[in-house]
Parts: C-alpha cells; sequence; structure tokens
C-alpha cells in the first residue's frame, strides 16, 4: 500500500513494464483523440494529467484513492437504491470498486499530487478506472465506456467539488485510529519509563543551565501526559471532519443529486468505512471552506511541535557516553557512524525530529493552500490532500517507531544522575529562605569557583549542621511542593 505512494517509473505503464509503440488503444473526449496504454484500466482524461503533470512521480496517497473510491461505491448503491442506475450497472461499478478496496488495481491511480485544481484528474483517474473494470466485468473492452460510462454512471449525481473534499475528510478519517493507536502507545510507554525512573533524582535544567532538582520519573511523566493531551486535541479537532458535503455537486446547491441522495451517501459510507459520519448541514459552507482541514492539519502541526521537543529532551539526556549529559541510555539501533567505530547515535530520535520538521511545513501549505480558496471553490484541494494525509501517516509511523524502539527500551543512568545533581549550584535555591537570594548566590558562584559542592560549602561554612543541613538540602524533597527545611 506504502509503496503504491511513489511512483519512480516516470513515462512507464501502472505495470512497471515499458509500452510498445504499437501498444495502445484510442480514446475520444471533448478535446480530441489521443492514444492510451492498451493495458491501463485508466482512460484518456487519465492520460491528458499523466503527461500535463509530470512534477514530483509521486502517487495519490493510497488512502485517498480508497476515499475516493469509498464515495463511487456509495453512490452506486444510493443509485441502485433509488432506481436512477440500472441494477446491473450499478452491481458492476461496485464490483469493480470493491476490487480497489481489496488492494487492486492500484497501480492504476497514477496523477501526480501536483495536478489541475480541485483534484478533476484525480476523481476522473477513479471514474475511468472503475468504469473500465466494471465493463470488463460485464463482457466489454476497456476504453469503450460501454455500457458503463465514466461520467454518466460512475460520477452520476457527483462533481469533483463535492467529491474531493469528502474524501479529504474521509481519508484523515480512515487514519485518525492509527494516528491515536500509536500516540497511546507512546504516551504509555513514556509514563511507565515515568514509574520506573520515578526514584532516580536528578538536576533539573533550564535554559540549558543548571536549575533545581527534579526527578528522571517526572521528566517522563510529563512527556506522558503532553502526548495523551496532543492525542485528545487530534480526537477534538477531527470531529468536525465528520460533517459531509458530499450531494453539493457543482457549487454546493445540490443540482443533478435526488433530494434523498446526501442523507443515502452518508448511510452507505458510514456502513462501509465504520466511521461516524454526519450529514453536512450547509452543503455550500462545506465546500467554499477548508477550515476543518486547515484546523485538523493545525493540530498536527501542534503535536509534530511537542513531539519533536520529546525527542530533542531525548537525544539531549542520551548525550555522551562520556562529554555530554549520559543520564539516559537509549537502545542501540545501528551503528553511527561509517568512519568512527563504536560510536551509535540517536537514530530514532532523529528520524522523529525530521518527520515533525516535515509535518510542520506541510502545514504551512495545508493553511496557505486553504485560504487560496475562491468563492464556491478551493481549487488547491490536491495538495491539500496530500500534505494532511502524507502528515498523518508519518507522524503515525514515527510515532509507533519511537515508541517501540526507542521509549520502551531506555535505561536510566542514577549514577550519572546523582553525579550532576551533586555539583549543581542551583541547589542554593533550597538555602534561599534561610540565608537570602543575595547570599545564596554568593554560595552558588563560590562553588563553581572552587569546584566543590554546595552541601560541602555550607558544611565548610557552618552556615547549617546536622539534622538541619539534611532537611534543607534533601534532594527528593527538592522534587516536591514545599518549603526545604519546613515540612511536616
Amino acid at each position: 500500500m506504502g509503496d503504491s505512494w511513489l511512483d519512480t517509473n516516470g513515462g512507464r505503464t501502472a505495470g512497471g513494464m515499458v509500452a510498445a509503440v504499437n501498444q495502445t488503444r484510442i480514446e475520444r473526449d471533448p478535446l480530441g483523440e489521443m492514444p492510451v496504454p492498451a493495458g491501463a484500466l485508466w482512460g484518456i482524461q487519465t492520460e491528458r494529467a499523466r503527461q500535463n503533470f509530470p512534477i514530483s512521480n509521486l502517487r495519490p496517497h493510497p488512502a485517498f484513492v480508497a476515499a475516493v473510491v469509498w464515495i463511487k461505491k456509495a453512490a452506486a448503491l444510493t443509485h441502485r437504491e433509488t432506481g436512477r442506475l440500472d441494477r446491473k450497472l450499478a452491481e458492476a461499478i461496485i464490483k469493480a470498486a470493491d476490487e480497489v478496496l481489496a488492494g487492486g488495481h492500484r497501480d492504476d491511480f497514477v496523477v501526480d499530487p501536483y495536478q489541475a485544481g480541485a483534484g478533476t484528474s484525480h476523481n476522473m483517474n477513479c471514474n475511468e478506472v472503475l468504469a473500465n473494470r466494471a465493463n470488463e466485468l460485464l463482457g466489454g473492452k476497456r476504453g469503450e465506456y460501454k455500457p458503463v460510462h465514466p461520467n454518466d454512471h460512475v460520477n452520476m449525481a457527483q462533481s469533483t467539488n463535492d467529491v474531493i473534499p469528502t474524501a479529504i475528510r474521509l481519508g484523515a478519517l480512515s487514519l485518525l485510529a492509527a494516528l491515536t493507536e500509536a500516540l497511546t502507545r507512546l504516551a504509555r510507554a513514556c509514563g511507565a519509563k515515568g514509574k520506573q525512573f520515578d526514584d532516580i533524582v536528578k538536576s533539573g535544567r533550564t535554559h540549558l543551565q543548571d536549575a533545581t532538582p527534579i526527578r528522571l520519573g517526572q521528566e517522563f511523566a510529563a512527556f506522558a501526559h503532553t502526548l495523551e493531551r496532543n492525542r485528545d486535541r487530534i480526537t477534538r479537532a477531527a470531529d468536525d471532519l465528520r460533517d459531509l458535503g458530499i450531494g453539493g455537486t457543482a457549487v454546493g446547491t445540490g443540482l443533478n443529486a435526488q433530494p434523498e441522495y446526501p442523507a443515502l451517501m452518508v448511510k452507505h459510507l458510514r456502513a462501509m468505512t465504520a466511521l461516524e459520519l454526519r450529514e453536512g448541514k450547509d452543503l455550500v459552507q462545506l465546500m467554499q471552506s477548508m477550515g476543518d482541514a486547515a484546523a485538523f492539519s493545525g493540530v498536527l502541526r501542534t503535536y509534530a511541535v511537542d513531539l519533536g521537543k520529546i525527542a530533542s529532551d531525548l537525544r539531549l539526556l542520551a548525550s555522551g557516553p562520556r562529554t555530554g549529559l549520559a543520564e539516559i541510555v537509549l537502545p542501540a539501533v545501528q551503528p553511527g557512524s561509517s568512519i568512527m567505530p563504536g560510536k551509535v547515535n540517536p537514530s530514532i530520535a532523529e528520524m522523529v525530529n525530521q518527520v515533525c520538521f516535515q509535518v510542520i511545513g506541510n502545514d504551512v501549505t495545508v493553511a496557505t493552500a486553504a485560504e487560496a480558496g475562491q468563492l464556491e471553490l478551493n481549487v488547491m484541494m490536491p495538495v491539500i490532500a496530500h500534505n494532511l494525509l502524507g502528515s498523518m501517516m508519518i507522524i503515525t509511523n514515527a510515532t509507533r517507531v519511537l515508541a517501540e524502539r526507542c521509549v520502551e527500551g531506555i535505561e536510566a543512568d542514577p549514577e550519572q544522575c546523582a553525579h550532576w545533581l551533586e555539583r549543581s549550584p542551583a541547589l542554593v535555591t533550597a538555602l534561599a529562605p534561610k540565608i537570602g537570594y543575595a547570599e545564596a548566590a554568593n554560595l552558588a558562584k563560590e562553588a563553581v569557583a572552587k569546584n566543590i559542592t554546595v552541601r560541602q560549602l555550607v558544611m565548610e561554612k557552618g552556615l547549617l549542621k546536622g539534622k538541619e543541613l539534611d532537611e534543607v538540602l534533601d534532594l527528593r524533597a527538592m522534587t516536591e511542593l514545599g518549603v526545604p527545611g519546613e515540612r511536616k
């Protein structure tokens, strides 16, 4: 499935074989005639798009293909139910759609994501593939479009203008469960480490400078809670995607669609996808605005910001092993250098950072494309679909891999944590309520200058002794709410 997103064949046919010059068929459309590869399920309008847009060598995202085919199947089911489409034709379209949804014919979806506005080319690619396959099932030939026609039958009561925004919503919702499951797994992994490391007290750091003590477990528990908040935020934003504008046809007014069509479409889509879906209240609005997709992309960006920060923190905490912090040890997954023997890098966390950068960039594209709509339609929907679904795919996979190949195997180095903590001049913060801020600042400077610990300096100066010293400089107690030396 994932491989079909990338087409490295350039001008080759779907099967990857270079088509011989005579292995074509002639098809006609309103612009005239042109040859189409004889073995292709796509037709002349797809072939025009294939030649017009040799841009990225990328194929449409698998979830985008599935979403449009869901719509085509739902339309055939609806028209069969209302009697608008001959039962035999409807059932051939349904069977062809089922073959695609089962993973078949995926190499015939060939239009580059960077294509003409609105996604007409992708919509026609789907119409032609299903029409040609339906005709084959009925004993016909590819390219003849008898008895099933891509526009008249597969696209009946539809327009690119309501199909593509609906497909964006369905595609994103279809990927949602995998993303939230990956987020839950990563949150649980961080939460488990929070419990495992709860007794390890270490130096906190702010501005990349020594700060008051914190428990390593508290850091990981905070990671877990950040992930949970992002999962919940994503789930809330996804709810707006459940409102479908299918049935709006060309401009949202529903011209050429039967009155019962929108509700029946939602019914059939809900049944075949097992997704919670709703009939949109204002089909014009749902066609005009890409705000719901932009908002959902925005929460993915927010998650990428938080996830990238966690990945960077893991890299910092694992830096070393001799000249960095080295407070945790990440699982070794591959050699880290082609020239330095024995070097092991934080490879998984580095990958996650790169994915997060990409998702943030994708969101900029989605936001600017969403703003670029005019009047009744946003023609930039293909790039919105490409970036939104792509972001979901890569951040889902990165989240899952970070959990299973990194976080779940992290170990702590308690001795290293204690080593840095004892040397932190920030421990004087606990003395400030006793001796004042200014005197505590002087002690911090002196401890650094003499290269001794704060405890050693306090004992040397006789500022605190015995039980009082132990209570004020109780490192574990400093990681909880309260004033040092005054806890009950």
